[in-house]
């Protein structure tokens, strides 16, 4: 047996609310985000410290490494611009004598013969240049 209601339903079609406010929680985000946006530039700034001088020298970056390349028909480049082997020793001992800590990375094609690195790389060492890499690809997944 169903009893009307004055508003004109039934008793069992009264059903609780399902609807969340979400007006409380949009307010504590917002107070959230300010307190956030105040305290993060406090946390990166650090401390201050009285740093003491010192007469030691500044430590400077190391030099990016000069590219070395080598196609399959045999021609050399020295970064982007293309150099004859009989220029690359003296070219690179300049080099080398104006920053004695540069290394080289050997870029050569995988069609040239092993013997043919070799010799490139021991004219980069006879230029002074100690230390050299050999540059590849990581191989793929199969």
């Amino acid at each position: 047996m169903a009893m009307l209601l004055p508003g004109g339903g039934e008793e069992d079609d009264a059903r609780p609310v399902a609807d969340i406010n979400v007006t409380p929680l949009v307010d504590v985000m917002l107070v959230l985000l300010v307190i956030f946006m105040v305290t993060a530039p406090m946390l990166t700034a650090g401390i201050q410290v009285d740093v003491p001088r010192a007469a030691a020298t500044r430590i400077t970056p190391p030099e990016p490494p000069l590219e070395l390349g080598m196609t399959r028909e045999g021609q050399i480049f020295l970064g982007k611009e293309e150099v004859e082997e009989a220029a690359l020793e003296p070219r690179l001992a300049a080099m080398h004598a104006e920053t004695p800590d540069r290394a080289v990375h050997l870029r050569a094609d995988r069609g040239i013969e092993y013997g043919e690195v070799l010799r490139i790389m021991g004219l980069v060492q006879k230029a002074g240049i100690q230390r050299v890499a050999l540059i590849s690809r990581p191989e793929t997944a199969r």
